[in-house]
């Protein structure tokens, strides 16, 4: 489907918190960004989604996570539509879910549904090793300091579900290489630094 981003970023920046904005915009990158990567390597089946459904999943899928909806997130998202008057597609509200399988009850199937499943919690932890520098810019994060942060401090953005970034080496899934995949998504993120305030 077509949709005004502008206006859909308004409206969520009308009801989310600022660091839930900042991350929805920081996997919709993510999104774009993995899409690209596998279009580019002819990775993409017939009946994968196309990228504009990849970029709004990554950009509403925590639209229901404010207000009265916040307690029963992810469940919410068609409601929250609604009540913001927006629209997304059930390939788009399928790709939501899928970053939530234990809540959702959908089990992620498609590239677009692993990449969304893979990279939400990751993007925070990519914000922490930025925040932690003295310039606390995305542009100064290399690749081997978020590995190193990753692989060997667990402690480190605990919140990080690591074992669910990990599955992007999955066969079955992604099958990319976890230090592709997490460059993929910091190359994505720091292409909209400024955008999320970082």
């Amino acid at each position: 489907m077509k949709y005004d981003r502008d206006q859909y970023v308004k409206i969520l920046g009308e009801h989310l918190e600022p660091n839930i904005l900042n991350h929805s915009l920081a996997l919709e990158a993510c999104m774009g960004g993995l899409y690209d990567h596998f279009e580019s390597t002819g990775q993409l089946g017939p009946d994968e989604p196309q990228k504009e459904d990849w970029l709004l999943a990554g950009l509403l899928h925590d639209i229901d996570y404010s207000g009265e909806f916040k307690d029963q997130h992810p469940a919410k998202t068609q409601e929250a539509l609604d009540k913001y008057g927006l629209e997304a597609d059930d390939t788009v509200i399928r790709i939501i879910k899928a970053h939530a399988p234990e809540l959702t009850n959908t089990k992620p199937a498609s590239k677009a549904d692993w990449s969304i499943y893979c990279a939400d919690s990751l993007t925070g932890l990519i914000v922490a090793v930025a925040l932690i520098l003295p310039s606390k810019k995305l542009a100064d994060v290399k690749l081997s300091s978020v590995m190193k942060r990753f692989l060997h401090q667990p402690k480190f953005a605990a919140g990080t579900r690591r074992d669910e970034v990990k599955t992007c080496e999955n066969p079955e899934g992604l099958n990319l290489p976890l230090e592709k995949f997490v460059e993929i998504c910091l190359t994505s993120m720091q292409s909209v630094s400024g955008k999320i305030g970082l």
